[in-house]
């Protein structure tokens, strides 16, 4: 990993964000995005000061859909950290690989209003060209002019994860040098409502781990992560944050929303045992840690399957940016880079009071970042339909 970009509530690149994580700052506000009247729960991660114009160089914002947006700018700010002069990256094997849950959900709400007040002929043909969910890698190889493919993966809040991991394959496959990774999405009423019918939007904040816990806060960004080979970072002098040691990715398949502990513990092992690495090695977890009761308490239940006694530090960025949907294991792994690259383990910021449920002995690193020198670590992703995502990171050697 050598170069970091990030669209978030926490803020717009990838020293703002590391900082606001360290300090624990919270990105949630009042939706402003769609009138939210009528909702039991009107709060959200919303990226309130993003102006596309000033980090697109080549997309017209008027022909790309939000999400599409953050994924460019974040690709954009990227490859301006990782050190890239962009005339040379399109010159090589480069390509994209972005995860995202609803893809331009945005666009689609237009284009149904659009529909039921004049029917499908009054629908908007420019809004509809917006729509494909595979336009949020195209913009990231539009922007940056990539030649090397574009591909999306909507396996939901694990999504980014599973870009991860198949950019690592194709670099270390030989099917590309250079791969620009992450993911996005845009709060919505659609998911908004979704989640508020499934009883699993909190009302006030996420708080993962935390015994009075009551569920998710919907949150929007797009986050990119440059992948390179290590020949390629060595011979450029670029600074490495990470290295990728090995991913896993199953599917339960047993349930629509419910995760499964043994499915994810699997995935846990399956990940480690790719990585070359054991369970006594990892320094800490960055858990999908939700908020939801289920997640967390199935999350846990599963690493302590694997971990037994011995259970790592586990913490959720949840609790400040809000659920980012299919960018979330990108912001994610995004925090992994920095807690490896600087120095310290991102917090659950908003616990209050552990549950004593989910161990006497959980630390779920709570109120506040802290000052650490993790070698080793695991980024979880998971998603309804029981997609999980699991990647390995290590500090550079």
């Amino acid at each position: 990993m050598t170069g970091l970009g990030a669209v978030s509530s926490l803020g717009i690149g990838a020293r703002p964000f590391i900082d606001s994580l360290r300090a624990g700052r919270s990105g949630i506000s009042p939706i402003r995005s769609f009138d939210a009247s009528g909702f039991d729960h009107t709060r959200a991660g919303e990226v309130h000061d993003f102006v596309p114009q000033e980090h697109l160089e080549r997309l017209d914002p008027r022909r790309w859909g939000r999400s599409s947006q953050f994924a460019a700018a974040a690709a954009r700010l990227a490859v301006r950290d990782a050190g890239w002069d962009t005339a040379e990256l399109s010159a090589r094997r480069a390509g994209s690989a972005m995860g995202t849950t609803n893809g331009e959900a945005r666009v689609f709400q237009e284009l149904t209003e659009q529909w039921l007040e004049r029917g499908p002929a009054g629908t908007d043909p420019g809004l509809i060209a917006q729509a494909p969910a595979d336009r949020i890698a195209a913009a990231v190889n539009t922007e940056l002019r990539l030649r090397g493919e574009a591909q999306t993966f909507g396996t939901a809040c694990a999504a980014s994860n599973y870009a991860l991991g198949y950019g690592f394959d194709q670099i270390r496959g030989g099917f590309a040098d250079v791969m620009v990774v992450g993911g996005a999405d845009a709060v919505n009423r659609a998911t908004h409502a979704g989640f508020h019918r499934l009883g699993a939007i909190a009302p006030d904040a996420c708080r993962p781990f935390d015994e009075a816990r009551a569920g998710i806060l919907t949150g929007e960004g797009g986050v990119a992560l440059v992948l390179e080979s290590w020949e390629s970072a060595q011979a450029r002098g670029a600074r490495v944050y990470a290295e990728v040691l090995g991913h896993a990715v199953t599917c339960d398949a047993k349930h629509p929303t419910q995760p499964d502990r043994d499915g994810i513990a699997e995935c846990i092992r399956r990940a480690q045992h790719n990585a070359g690495v054991k369970p006594d090695e990892i320094d800490y977890i960055c858990a999908h840690g939700t908020g939801t009761r289920a997640n967390d308490t199935t999350e846990v239940a599963a690493v302590r399957e694997v971990f037994g006694d011995r259970v790592p530090p586990i913490s959720s960025i949840k609790s400040m940016l809000g659920h980012t949907m299919g960018a979330a294991s990108g912001f994610g792994a995004l925090a992994c880079c920095a807690a490896l690259h600087e120095g310290f383990l991102p917090p659950t910021a908003t616990v209050r009071t552990p549950d004593p449920a989910l161990g006497p002995d959980l630390d779920c690193v709570a109120g506040e970042a802290r000052p650490a020198r993790p070698r080793i670590v695991e980024n979880h992703g998971f998603a309804f339909g029981g997609n999980n995502a699991i990647v390995i990171l290590g500090r550079p050697q």
